[in-house]
């Protein structure tokens, strides 16, 4: 496994691969997402595209510690978990839920840190379709309000710093709909973290 799953220099806002030595692409210099860090365990690439599928899909949940292991070694995982007070699964609308019969974003975050999980925070309000399914300009418009903090809870985003996972990232348009609504909520910092990201 650890042969295919060798560091490499990332974005530290985006994920995406970059040169040796390159804090961030042109990319987010240009246009800063709504995101203070941005960490990738993994390509979105075989063996791992298959893997992380079969998780998702495949009624695979036991493979969450595995991940979690791959995801602590990953470059500046460990300091983002430590210094968080929050850690968020990105949250599954409840029909795809149902479908599928566990949320993989949860499932993860328990095996990574599960003192620091916390449900019901971060909510999906709006069905939106699958991400992968669409392209980029769609994929914005698609999850543009599908998420919202629980105003009983938003005490407990403020001023925190906030760790807000999922299993993988394309666009990363429903990690900045999801940052948007947590910084409207007052939190102070926001890293996103993923399994995998697509190159």
């Amino acid at each position: 496994m650890a042969t295919f799953a060798q560091p490499v220099a990332r974005c530290t806002t985006c994920a995406l691969p970059v040169a040796p030595g390159v804090r961030q692409c042109g990319a987010c210099i240009v246009q800063p997402p709504p995101l203070d860090a941005c960490l990738a365990a993994l390509p979105y690439a075989y063996p791992w595209s298959t893997l992380v599928a079969d998780f998702k899909f495949h009624q695979r949940p036991g493979w969450a510690a595995s991940f979690a292991a791959l995801l602590r070694a990953a470059p500046w995982v460990e300091p983002a978990l430590e210094t968080s007070d929050l850690l968020l699964p990105m949250p599954l609308s409840r029909e795809r839920l149902r479908a599928r019969g566990y949320n993989q974003a949860h499932v993860l975050a328990g095996a990574l840190d599960g003192p620091k999980v916390a449900h019901g925070i971060l909510l999906r309000v709006r069905e939106t379709p699958p991400q992968r399914t669409l392209p980029r300009s769609e994929r914005l418009r698609a999850v543009e309000h599908a998420f919202a903090i629980d105003p009983l809870q938003n005490h407990r985003v403020k001023n925190k710093r906030v760790v807000v996972l999922d299993d993988v990232m394309t666009s990363g348009a429903s990690l900045h709909a999801a940052a948007r609504v947590l910084r409207a909520a007052g939190a102070a910092h926001i890293t996103a973290l993923v399994l995998a990201r697509t190159e």
